[in-house]
This record gives structure tokens, C-alpha cells and sequence, in this order.
């Protein structure tokens, strides 16, 4: 499978996408966080594996935009996507409809899975206490305004990696797609306990749709992606698991 290699350099650590889109690498699980700008918001795509974390996540956007984080999508409850979510107060969190109910219900889960990956207990177990929810359940998909002319997507395409995998998707020239861990360019795709590996091919068809041919494909982990490694990607998938 071959990467799309991204032209623009660097930021202190940031790759620029599209004007006003960006993601970072974090250097542990090379874990993709995302950074959207409009005129009146900053969103951010995921919060990274701790609160300290995300407390260095936070001042970098501040450094790249300017302001603060107004907004946060939240790709699927992965410890190492949404435990540095408590560093963000104030920021309106969204999620699929299903992941507040799914995060109440694996906090203890999520908290032993940051340790098995190499978490300190003491650090993990802090994440897991001041854990923050999504507060704004997304229903199919929403349309997220950032002011000036900018609009963001909401997504659940259907299920794969998670149960509740959701996707943001930026139109603009590229159109960029952030797939969280539907998409994995570092490692072969993960199918964990809450996985739905019978249903992800079609749906990773659905994110095709989204962004169509030309788009930019921001994995969960690894280096960004165009259409053709999605879809070899889901050839892939469809061998190993079957497809619904």
C-alpha cells in the first residue's frame, strides 16, 4: 500500500493539510491529533493518551492558532484518543451517539488498557478519574460551525474499529478527512473487543463517499493517506474478516 506523502513542512511538530487544517504525530503510539480553525472556533480531533498530554496539546494549538480550543470530536474511546480530554475545560466535546454510554461503562477497562500499553498506573488512573464525556451525542452525523465560512462534519459512518467510530470531515481544496483508527497507516488496522470487523469494509466504502477521490485521509496512527490506501486497506480488511 503506498502513503500520500505530505508536500508542507512541519510546524514545531505540525503538519499543515489544508489552510487552517492540521495534525500532529504524538510521538507515543504515533497517535494523529487533528486541528481545525474557523473565524470563531478552534476544534480538536482527539486529546491524546493522558491529561499531561493533552495539557502540552493544548498550549501547542494555542501556539499554532492563537486561541484556544473551543471544540473537541472525539473519534472513538480509545484511552490514547480521549484521555486528555479533562485538560480542555470549557470545550464543547462531541462523540457518536453511543460512546457516553460506552466510556461509562469500560472506565476501568480504559484505564488497565493505558497501563498494559505502558502508562504509568498513577498517570492512567488520574485520565480515567477526571475523564471527560462527550456532552454532545452526534446521531448519524452534524454540522459543526467554526464561523467564517468554515463548517466541519460529523460522522458515523457505520461500525469497524469501534462500535461508535465517528469521522471529520473538512471541505476545502483538499477536502481532509480525519478516520480515526478506521484507518491505520503505521500498523495493521486493530480489531479489538468492541470492533465490528464483519461491517468495517462497507464502511470504510462510506468514508470513500465522504471524501471522495482527491481527499486527504488523516489515519489514527501513521502518516496521511489517499483513496487508493483506503481502499486497498478495505480489500484487506474484507479477506481477513469477511465483509457484511
Amino acid at each position: 500500500m503506498e502513503t500520500t506523502p505530505t508536500a508542507p513542512e512541519p510546524f514545531e511538530g505540525w503538519e499543515q493539510l489544508a489552510p487552517g487544517v492540521a495534525r500532529r504525530r504524538m510521538p507515543f503510539l504515533d497517535v494523529t491529533v487533528g486541528v481545525v480553525t474557523g473565524g470563531e472556533g478552534v476544534l480538536l480531533v482527539d486529546t491524546g493518551s493522558s491529561v499531561a498530554e493533552g495539557a502540552g496539546l493544548r498550549r501547542r494549538v494555542r501556539e499554532l492558532t492563537g486561541r484556544d480550543v473551543t471544540h473537541i470530536a472525539l473519534t472513538h474511546g480509545h484511552f490514547d484518543h480521549v484521555f486528555g480530554t479533562a485538560a480542555f475545560p470549557g470545550a464543547q466535546v462531541y462523540g457518536e451517539m453511543t460512546l457516553d454510554a460506552h466510556l461509562g461503562r469500560e472506565l476501568s477497562a480504559l484505564r488497565l488498557d493505558a497501563i498494559g500499553h505502558g502508562v504509568p498506573e498513577e498517570t492512567a488512573t488520574e485520565a480515567a478519574d477526571a475523564l471527560v464525556r462527550p456532552g454532545h451525542l452526534v446521531d448519524g452525523r452534524c454540522v459543526l460551525d467554526l464561523g467564517a465560512d468554515r463548517q466541519v462534519l460529523l460522522v458515523h459512518p457505520g461500525e469497524g474499529h469501534t462500535t461508535h467510530d465517528l469521522v471529520v470531515v473538512v471541505p476545502g481544496t483538499p477536502v481532509v478527512v480525519f478516520c480515526g483508527d478506521l484507518v491505520e497507516e503505521s500498523g495493521e488496522p486493530q480489531a479489538g473487543p468492541d470492533a465490528a470487523p464483519g461491517t468495517w469494509p462497507g464502511t470504510l466504502d462510506r468514508l470513500l463517499e465522504l471524501g471522495g477521490e482527491s481527499a486527504l485521509y488523516v489515519p489514527g496512527h501513521g502518516a496521511v493517506v489517499d483513496a487508493r490506501f483506503v481502499r486497498a486497506q478495505r480489500d484487506a480488511l474484507a479477506a481477513r474478516f469477511g465483509s457484511a
